[in-house]
């Protein structure tokens, strides 16, 4: 199939696919969350995905064309700044909408009109009201330098184990 013909294609696209269910079994086991489909369908976390399928591109059009080539000097400065982007911007974005989410309970908690007592305030402080407006608004979009790091790992890793897939099968 031609699609097959395009190694450095396949291994970008391995390699998220790779990272976003990796993304389920880290989430569980260091932070207990249990929800599957929700960690591997969002942006952010650990490992990065963005890093891994830059990364995979450039290590695959190393193994192909060598490190001379315009190929990977085109990939790696579009890797540079997607890996740039992710820990910067994207994550700059993610802690404004931390800051938003914040302004907004404590907009609601000032208009409120009716006076608390202090057990409902003691139980305010216990529970955290979810509005609205907060399920619309993604709190992390970026990500943090250990998992562009280890996202940069993982492609590298998931070029190498498609590459021997190909050698096997003599697609490559």
């Amino acid at each position: 199939m031609i699609i097959f013909d395009n190694f450095p294609l396949i291994c970008s696209f391995t390699a998220i696919f790779f990272t976003q269910f990796l993304k389920y079994p880290i989430a569980y086991f260091s932070k207990g969350k249990n929800t599957p489909l929700a960690i591997i369908a969002t942006t952010g976390g650990m490992p990065s995905s963005h890093s891994a399928a830059v990364s995979a591109l450039i290590t695959a059009l190393i193994l192909q064309y060598g490190f001379s080539s315009g190929y990977v000097a085109i990939a790696t400065t579009l890797g540079v700044i997607v890996m740039f982007d992710a820990m910067g911007v994207r994550r700059q974005s993610g802690e404004q909408g931390i800051v938003l989410v914040d302004a907004i309970r404590e907009l609601n908690r000032l208009s409120d009109k009716s006076p608390k007592t202090p057990q409902e305030l003691l139980s305010e402080k216990d529970e955290e009201k979810v509005y609205p407006e907060e399920m619309a608004l993604k709190k992390y979009l970026g990500h943090k330098p250990l998992e562009v790091f280890v996202g940069l790992l993982t492609g590298i890793f998931v070029a190498f184990v498609v590459r021997l897939f190909y050698q096997r099968t003599g697609l490559l």
